[in-house]
């Protein structure tokens, strides 16, 4: 998505900035884990292909994306308004968070929505704290906090861009975010607890047949993120200037 290409978001918690070529490699050794592949439902690529992925995740209309860092070592000033390379550097990544968006196929049949005005649209989550020695820290939820912040913040922007690429869409229309979507692992307790302690809640009692849970969240807005950001310490959220390919 082109909408975050130039901002970076700091946080107490953890920095998030735009998938870029130089965190390419880094991502790249990430995804020849077993581990990580089974917990994303990955198949492995070359390099080559992980380049032309990156690339691909900058442009698509339909997919967010942050690469997840290190905090930055002091809140940034007042009068500064970017970061510098050496605060996203490879050694500071840790994991990344995406937002996927498709159309919700049951729009046509939802009273609740206007078709002449607006178009209901589901964003599936998806959130990796890649190496173990990271894990159980606080980086998910701070990720995923700062990450909610953000969508919150610019929801109408997000789905602008989002249906003006789509050829099956009135451009005339405006879009509505239907619900927060994610898939876990029936295994993994952490990530459901995580999920569940912001709101998002099982769409049935069972898993599904590939043996995941899809929570959801309906209604999103900064005011509620904000509040849950205070309950978890969650501070100083700033958007800033970011320069990276």
């Amino acid at each position: 998505m082109l909408l975050n290409a130039t901002t970076a978001i700091s946080t107490s918690t953890v920095l998030l900035v735009p998938y870029s070529k130089r965190h390419v490699l880094k991502y790249h050794e990430w995804m020849k884990d077993e581990g990580i592949q089974q917990a994303t439902a990955s198949e492995p690529l070359t390099l080559s292909e992980e380049y032309a992925m990156q690339q691909s995740w900058r442009q698509d209309a339909d997919k967010l994306t942050f690469i997840a860092c290190l905090p930055l070592s002091f809140p940034p000033s007042f009068a500064k308004d970017s970061i510098s390379e050496e605060d996203d550097a490879p050694e500071r990544m840790i994991g990344d968070t995406n937002l996927f968006l498709r159309s919700d196929d049951d729009d046509d049949d939802d009273d609740d929505c206007n078709e002449a005005e607006e178009k209901r649209v589901i964003g599936e989550i998806e959130l990796m704290i890649a190496e173990k020695r990271n894990q159980g820290q606080g980086f998910g939820r701070g990720a995923l906090l700062t990450f909610l912040w953000y969508v919150a913040s610019h929801e109408g922007e997000i789905l602008d861009e989002f249906l003006q690429s789509t050829t099956t869409t009135d451009s005339k229309k405006h879009g509505k975010m239907k619900c927060l979507s994610v898939k876990i692992g029936k295994d993994n307790a952490r990530s459901l607890a995580l999920f569940e302690s912001l709101g998002f809640e099982k769409v049935s009692p069972g898993p599904n047949y590939f043996g995941e849970f899809e929570l959801r969240r309906y209604g999103l807005d900064v005011d509620a993120v904000v509040k849950l950001a205070n309950t978890y310490g969650l501070k100083d959220y700033r958007e800033l200037g970011y320069s990276g390919e």
